[in-house]
């Protein structure tokens, strides 16, 4: 008989984890061949920490109790506070049992009781996920496409050369943990250009952001997330005029993810995207020779980053998708499933 309770990973046992960790990859190797298995560093951590002011719940399925399915489901904050964002998956052997409905539907009441509007998630094109959330009232808005990098095959004398291709007035540094707090207010300035919304009852102003991303580095050390960090600065005013993000997980070590790259409005046209990526890569090298890919996205029709990332050898990937739906819908299409 299948049973559905909810689970705190940070006080699971280790057999627990040991389970999920079991599951979780079966289930990657079914829908997204190829990609690297997972492993038990810091995997207790990454599923327990969260930002200050988000929280986060999971819920497991077991089958006599054997755990076959998971449901991790983060209430956000800020801007986000309408929306929980789930991550779910399930053993294949145990598929089409109506166990990830289920899982699904806990999650989605979960939302309700705590004032979401929206649930959300992230799938891969192509897996059985798309069908799943299909059924149970998501729809996709957003579409972005990744790229992967496999460090073996690249030209490391070109980077290096394109790591130095900068125009004048402009030069790089290199944090291996993040902006220092001496950047951090010009670093929030450029973060804010991709908030184009205004939302109601949040007021974004630099000192707001410079605050979300001293807590964001928190969490992702927190959970075993090495981050780097890689700005342009403009020489003459000490200012950032672009950024670019990656980090290193510590449970799949060999892959690195890039995160946000950032070029400044005023500042473009001067190739600093791809001398900032370049510098990146130039370091992550050296910082974490275990790497043996990096995966970046970009939305679908950027054609200037795809430029960027072709030129240093990125090749297209996977086509990735937000997928959103009403929580109330959610929970509707469970009573007449």
């Amino acid at each position: 008989m299948v049973r559905i309770r909810e689970w705190e990973p940070a006080t699971a046992s280790d057999a627990e984890i040991d389970a999920w960790l079991r599951v979780y990859n079966a289930a990657i190797a079914a829908d997204v061949p190829g990609e690297p298995p997972w492993r038990r560093d810091r995997l207790r951590d990454y599923l327990s920490a969260a930002m200050p002011i988000e929280r986060r719940a999971a819920w497991i399925a077991e089958d006599h109790g054997e755990l076959i399915g998971y449901v991790g489901e983060n209430l956000l904050g800020y801007d986000m506070a309408g929306t929980a964002v789930i991550e779910l998956f399930t053993e294949p052997a145990h598929r089409r049992r109506g166990v990830g409905g289920e899982l699904l539907v806990a999650a989605a009441r979960h939302a309700a009781a705590h004032d979401r509007d929206l649930i959300s998630t992230e799938i891969v094109e192509g897996t059985p996920t798309v069908d799943f959330y299909a059924a149970h009232g998501f729809r996709p808005t957003v579409v972005e496409e990744s790229s992967l990098l496999s460090l073996s095959t690249v030209d490391w004398e070109q980077v290096a050369a394109k790591s130095n291709r900068i125009g004048a007035g402009y030069h790089i540094e290199h944090f291996p943990d993040g902006p220092p707090e001496t950047l951090l207010a010009s670093y929030a300035d450029a973060k804010l250009i991709l908030r184009h919304t205004p939302v109601a009852d949040v007021e974004w102003h630099a000192g707001f952001e410079a605050s979300r991303i001293r807590d964001s580095l928190r969490t992702l050390r927190a959970r075993g997330l090495r981050p780097y960090v890689t700005v342009a600065i403009h020489t003459a005013s000490g200012e950032v005029a672009g950024l670019t993000e990656l980090v290193v997980p510590a449970h799949r070590p060999d892959r690195a993810d890039q995160y946000d790259t950032i070029v400044v409005p005023e500042h473009r046209g001067y190739g600093l995207g791809l001398t900032m990526k370049a510098r990146l890569l130039l370091a992550l090298r050296t910082a974490e020779p275990q790497v043996e890919t990096v995966q970046t996205w970009q939305p679908v029709g950027d054609e200037q980053m795809l430029r960027v990332n072709a030129e240093l050898g990125f090749r297209p990937h996977r086509r990735w998708y937000d997928y959103e739906a009403p929580v109330s819908a959610v929970i509707e299409s469970r009573r007449t499933a």
